[in-house]
């Protein structure tokens, strides 16, 4: 998509849209520089030519220092509020980089880092919606009748969004982001909005709540995590299409086997995978049984997690062209859940290695909660296979990841392996993970 010469036009377009002159960019540069307590800019007329040269013929890119402050300027809309959204100068400027060739996977740094500041403010939301359809919502939520696709199609971009920034920003500040947005499909579904447009607004509650019910669980509110569980569940029936009704089931289980136990997470998986065999996706079907299998593993039922396993595998490998959860379950994931199970029944140097290449394929930002997840268990097999100083050296990268996160699962998971290195408790390394625990978590 490179086209460095369309890259410098935008980023023009975008300044004089602003009513900024070369200089008067330069000094807001500076002046974000000052708020955001960085390193002072040079002089006005140095940071001019700098902005001069990423807008030439022959652009330069800018720094990273500089790619950041201008990712602030056009952040907020010129009315002062944030705006990430569809349409907004800063999706432009996200762009334009991209056509300077920045790489995607700097460009989704910037927006992270961004994305943090404006939960910092309080930014919502409004945040992530096209300007357009700002308006449109608030309409439509005062009335309803008046509420049209995009709207909705603006309204799923916010979950989808959110979701997308899992492993990347921490679980309280995704909370922030998201709420509004459940609390605006609640108002639509009360009423009434056009009837052809019912279903998918009842896709975007479903997705929106099971969401919202997993970060409620991360941010320990499990009365909140269990009610929006229901609620995605009872959108999901009344959409009465079974893989998503598997999907909020699973969802749920997963974060129920770590607050209320294993009973109740059976019951639920039961249900997925009932569910699951009549839905369209096989990817949906795959996890359930990879989720009972470590269900039935936990419970130390060796032939029945075997059972459960085989299937997971059959489902996985089973080609579908149009599968509707393409990216909810990956090889990568189900080797993670084949580690658990020989963890609790079957070999740990075999668990081992399937936490290992469960781990190396989990390399997004997405996955890095999955991946804090795996590598915990990894160290736990390393443990029980006589080489806890080894286990010590991945668990201190586990706990970054759970701090930086904020995920509960990754913690629960550190504080069991921490349990199993006691007979070590007097060693240097285990005095320095300790140390780590306690500089990350206070406890």
């Amino acid at each position: 998509m490179e086209d460095r010469a369309a890259g410098a036009a935008t980023l023009k377009r975008l300044r004089q849209r602003r009513g900024l002159s070369l200089a008067g960019l330069a000094r807001a540069l500076i002046t974000l520089a000052e708020d955001l307590r960085q390193p002072p800019l040079p002089a006005v007329t140095s940071v001019q030519r700098s902005v001069a040269r990423w807008e030439a013929a022959k652009p330069v890119m800018p720094d990273e220092r500089y790619q950041l402050l201008l990712a602030h300027v056009y952040a907020r809309s010129p009315a002062g509020h944030f705006a990430f959204g569809a349409g907004s100068d800063f999706a432009e400027y996200l762009h334009a980089l991209q056509l300077l060739g920045e790489s995607e996977r700097r460009i989704a740094e910037l927006r992270t880092l961004v994305l943090r500041t404006a939960t910092d403010a309080g930014g919502g939301i409004f945040a992530l919606l096209a300007p357009p359809i700002q308006t449109r919502l608030a309409t439509a939520i005062e009335a309803p009748g008046h509420t049209d696709e995009e709207t909705i199609a603006g309204l799923a971009s916010v979950v989808t969004e959110v979701n997308a920034e899992v492993g990347s920003l921490p679980m309280v500040r995704l909370q922030l982001l998201l709420t509004p947005a459940v609390e605006a499909t609640r108002r639509l579904l009360a009423g009434p909005v056009p009837e052809p447009l019912v279903p998918r607004l009842r896709e975007v509650a479903v997705a929106a709540c099971t969401l919202a019910g997993r970060l409620a669980f991360e941010t320990r509110d499990d009365t909140a995590s269990r009610a929006l569980y229901s609620e995605a569940a009872q959108q999901a029936r009344l959409l009465a299409l079974p893989w998503q009704q598997a999907s909020v089931h699973m969802s749920h289980a997963l974060v129920t086997i770590y607050s209320t136990g294993l009973a109740d997470a059976r019951r639920l998986v039961e249900r997925a995978v009932w569910t699951a065999r009549t839905g369209e996706s096989t990817r949906v079907r795959a996890r359930a049984h990879a989720l009972q299998a470590e269900l039935e593993a936990r419970a130390g039922h060796r032939r029945q997690a075997r059972d459960a396993l085989d299937l997971a595998w059959y489902d996985m490998q089973s080609e579908q062209a149009e599968d509707p959860a393409p990216s909810s379950f990956s090889p990568g994931h189900l080797r993670g859940f084949e580690g658990v199970c020989e963890l609790h029944i079957g070999d740990a140097r075999v668990a081992h290695d399937r936490f290992e290449r469960s781990a190396q394929a989990l390399a997004s930002p997405r996955e890095q909660v999955q991946r804090a997840i795996v590598t915990t268990d990894q160290a736990l097999a390393r443990i029980r296979l006589g080489d806890p100083r080894a286990a010590t050296d991945l668990l201190h990268d586990c706990v970054s990841a759970a701090y930086s996160t904020g995920g509960r699962v990754p913690a629960i998971r550190l504080r069991q392996a921490r349990r199993e290195l006691r007979p070590w408790r007097g060693e240097d390394w285990v005095a320095d993970l300790d140390d780590h625990l306690l500089d990350a978590f206070g406890t």
